[in-house]
Formats: C-alpha cells, sequence, structure tokens
C-alpha cells in the first residue's frame, strides 16, 4: 500500500489545530516543515473531498495551501531521514534515529525508526508525556501504551523500569513497527498488540496506562483503560488542547479517577490522573 502525502502552507499559530483535525480523518504523521507541515496517509483511507472540507473551514481564518502527491511505501525512510533532526527531552532523554550519535549527556537514550508511525518525539504530546513519564515510579511496574505508534512511550517506561510492557495499536504495519524499535532499544520483551480497546479486557491490572490518542478516543475509552488500571494507578493522557481539559477531567471523574496535574505547549495537553 502506497502514501498520499499532503503537503500544507500554513501560518504555525494554525499549524497544530489543522494537525488535529487531519488526524481526524486517518492522517497518522506529520513532519514539519519551513512553511507548515507534510501530512501522510495510506492510499486507500485518503479523501480529497474530506481534506477540501478542512482546509476551506480554516481559509477564512489563515491562509492555507496545499499540494498532495504519491509516496510509495518503499521511499518513507527517505522522506522522515530528510526531516528527523534529533530531540533531548526533559534533560534527561535523548531521542534520535539510528544514523544519529548519542548525546554524552543523555541519561535514556531512545532510538526510534518510524517507518510512517506516529511517535518520533516531535509532537508536543509526545514530548508532553515523556516529561510526565519522568515524574513517576516505573520501576518494576506493569505499564500499558494504548496507541503506541512507534512504541516510543512503551521504550521509555522500559528505560524507566518497567518489567512487563504491553503496547497497542490498530495498524498491523504500525504493530511491526513497534515492535521492530522496541526491540532495537532492546526491549524485545515488549508485548505489542492490534487491535483496539477490546484487546485490554480482562488483562491483569496495570500500574501505569499511558494513552496518547485523541480527545474522542480517550472519551469513549477511559473505561476500559480504568477497568485494567489497579487502585492507586495512574493514567496519563495526550492528544487533545487546553479547552478540552475540563471535559476529560469530568469524564475521568465519573469513574473514579482523581486529576492530578498536566503539562501544556503550544496548546496541547499531556495530564496525570490517579486511580482511588
Amino acid at each position: 500500500m502506497d502514501f498520499i502525502e499532503v503537503t500544507i502552507n500554513v501560518n504555525p499559530d494554525f499549524a497544530d489545530i489543522l494537525i488535529a483535525e487531519l488526524g481526524e480523518l486517518g492522517f497518522d504523521a506529520f513532519v514539519e516543515t519551513e512553511n507548515g507541515f507534510s501530512a501522510y496517509i495510506d492510499e486507500d483511507k485518503y479523501a480529497q473531498d474530506a481534506l477540501e472540507e478542512v482546509v476551506n473551514r480554516y481559509a477564512g481564518m489563515a491562509e492555507v495551501t496545499y499540494q498532495t502527491q504519491k509516496i510509495a511505501r518503499q521511499n518513507w525512510n527517505e522522506e522522515w531521514e530528510r526531516n528527523f533532526e534529533p530531540l533531548f527531552i526533559g534533560g534527561q532523554v535523548s531521542v534520535r534515529a539510528s544514523f544519529h550519535e548519542k548525546p554524552a549527556d543523555a541519561k535514556y537514550d531512545i532510538v526510534i525508526n518510524p517507518k510512517m508511525s506516529f511517535g518520533t518525539g516531535h509532537h508536543e504530546t509526545t514530548t508532553l508525556m515523556i516529561e510526565n513519564q519522568l515524574t513517576l515510579d516505573h520501576q518494576g511496574k506493569r505499564v500499558l501504551d494504548m496507541g503506541c505508534g512507534t512504541g516510543i512511550l512503551a521504550i521509555m517506561a522500559g528505560e524507566l523500569g518497567a518489567k512487563d510492557i504491553v503496547g497497542v495499536e490498530i495498524e498491523d504495519w504500525t504493530v511491526e513497527n513497534a515492535r521492530e524499535n522496541a526491540e532495537l532499544n532492546g526491549y524485545g520483551s515488549i508485548d505489542v498488540r492490534l487491535g483496539g480497546a477490546e484487546t485490554i479486557a480482562g488483562d491483569k491490572p496495570y500500574d501505569i496506562i499511558l494513552a496518547n490518542i485523541n480527545r474522542n478516543v480517550l472519551l469513549e475509552d477511559m473505561p476500559a483503560y480504568k477497568a485494567v488500571l489497579k487502585p492507586q494507578g495512574y493514567l496519563l493522557l495526550s492528544g487533545f488542547y487546553t479547552e478540552d481539559l475540563p471535559i476529560i477531567q469530568e469524564r475521568a471523574a465519573e469513574l473514579g479517577l482523581n486529576y492530578i496535574s498536566h503539562r501544556v505547549k503550544n496548546n496541547w495537553v499531556s495530564a496525570i490522573f490517579r486511580a482511588s
């Protein structure tokens, strides 16, 4: 299956909201560019009318232009290698591709080869989730990463000492990529599953659950997370905006999840909740 690349030229103030809108359409990888960003989607999921509807919705507020092209799956590595810059998160975590050298001052070093999966650390939500992970004790814990993408958060859990880690993704090629990245970082024992929230029903309870997806999926699936979260366990959420935080908090409270704290970056949020 080939990909469609949509290159969006837009003011940076509107880039994040357009990324969120395109994420709702099935676009699942994004690369920042000098004038906006590029978004990627499987060819069979691409709908020109839906894209134009989103672009037209914001055209009155900002100048938005776009171009599309088809990219063969085998050429994806070339695309991200051209754009992927190493990151240093929270003063402790290096996130890099295999062709970058490890920085000498990194306490934790994560190597990610995305292969079209979301989660290189460049998006604010991934960075915020890692920063929140750094505040929690993972040592010997059982951790679930919902919507694991490249596997970066599951791998971070391993770096922090978690011993029993499960990742869940809805795309088979993303599951493959997460497994490859886990193996690359020495965490081949991470159990990466294909599916959604139904795959965790009846699981042995988790100490920490990570879910960096989007507001609608989080609201729908939070009961499933709560059902497999240990008492006093932590739920870390991201993939939504500051204006969405109250409804996330309300849903969490209904489920007996207590709000602890949240972080914000460019209007994106990652929040921590704890079970009673």
